[in-house]
């Protein structure tokens, strides 16, 4: 053979071989049937609605923890005070009972001109402190002509029903305080209650 004729045959060898059958690999799939391709939207819209559920709850469980940790910090704000309070209310006590000590040692037929200033400066800083007390939604309770409530109220003895609904607060020997409306001490009450006769 020839140069020429051997070299056209080797070129036709390389054009076959890039004309030649294509891949397998390069085929067509074979479409889908309809009923599959059915069964596969199915699968998949299941699949979105199971997502969008999850994520729906995820949401929903999202804005719980939310509220509660808000409600956890505005519960902190008022009431971080608490224990504070509980204390304070003692140093109220001594500076009432103190009060009412020098009221009842100032004899009106023989003022003693000292221990009348002390009253009066016992009493106006009794005042600025409830008035303090106050300001941060601390509240003495009244609860004398009440109803007797076990979440605001201790019993430590009854007393004759002389005049009044027996279940009702007849005396206060502790005041009772509440902060922002929740009871940080109760009051220490006499209960009326009927005479057994």
């Amino acid at each position: 053979e020839s140069p020429c004729a051997f070299s056209t045959a080797a070129q036709q060898r390389s054009t076959g071989d890039e004309c030649g059958p294509e891949d397998p690999r390069d085929e067509p799939k074979h479409p889908l049937s309809d009923c599959a391709l059915e069964h596969k939207a199915i699968k998949l819209e299941e699949q979105v609605r199971d997502l969008t559920e999850r994520y729906r709850k995820a949401l929903a469980d999202s804005e719980n923890v939310r509220r509660r940790t808000q409600k956890f910090v505005e519960d902190a704000k008022l009431f971080g005070i608490q224990s504070f309070c509980r204390d304070l209310v003692e140093v109220a006590d001594i500076l009432e009972k103190t009060a009412e000590s020098a009221a009842e040692e100032t004899e009106p037929s023989n003022p003693n001109p000292t221990l009348k200033k002390i009253y009066e400066g016992l009493s106006l800083i009794e005042a600025k402190l409830q008035s303090v007390f106050a300001k941060h939604g601390l509240q003495k309770m009244n609860p004398v002509g009440g109803k007797y409530d076990p979440y605001d109220h201790e019993i430590v003895c009854h007393v004759p029903a002389e005049g009044m609904q027996p279940g009702t607060v007849a005396l206060v020997t502790q005041d009772g305080y509440k902060l922002h409306g929740r009871t940080i001490r109760h009051a220490l009450v006499g209960v009326a209650v009927e005479s057994q006769e």
